[in-house]
């Protein structure tokens, strides 16, 4: 059974792959930066500061590790091809990406929109990258 006839037998709408995944990766985006400022109330509540001190980096890998589970559920559902992997690329991409060049940002409103809107495309490389695997492997 193809991608497509098992996407209708579950009563999904027909899309693009491509839009599937760039969805995919919005939502993914919202969850990890949901997560982390969720987890920095957590600290500021708990601990009158905004620090978590030696909470913060178990957190945030949970936060991530939440995202790149959510995702492979999510392309899975949707019937897409290697979801593990594009999902576990995807948002380890997006984390490279944000250590590496917006980690002076983070605290900005924008955050809001763009690290989201980077997930989506992080998911797309990944999708990208995964398929030129799958080929080299063939």
């Amino acid at each position: 059974m193809s991608a497509d006839e098992e996407a209708e037998a579950r009563g999904l709408p027909p899309m693009p792959p491509v839009v599937l995944l760039a969805v995919v990766g919005l939502l993914c985006g919202f969850v990890v930066v949901g997560l982390v400022w969720l987890s920095g109330e957590g600290c500021a509540r708990t601990r009158d500061t905004g620090k978590c001190g030696a909470l913060g980096l178990p957190l945030l890998i949970l936060s991530v590790v939440v995202a790149i589970v959510l995702g492979t559920i999510a392309l899975r559902r949707l019937a897409l091809e290697n979801p593990g992997l594009i999902s576990f690329l995807g948002v380890a991409f997006m984390c490279l990406i944000v250590v590496g060049l917006l980690s002076d940002r983070l605290y900005s409103t924008w955050t809001l929109l763009i690290i989201p809107g980077l997930t989506a495309v992080t998911f797309l490389v990944a999708d990208l990258l995964a398929k030129r695997l799958n080929r080299a492997d063939a």
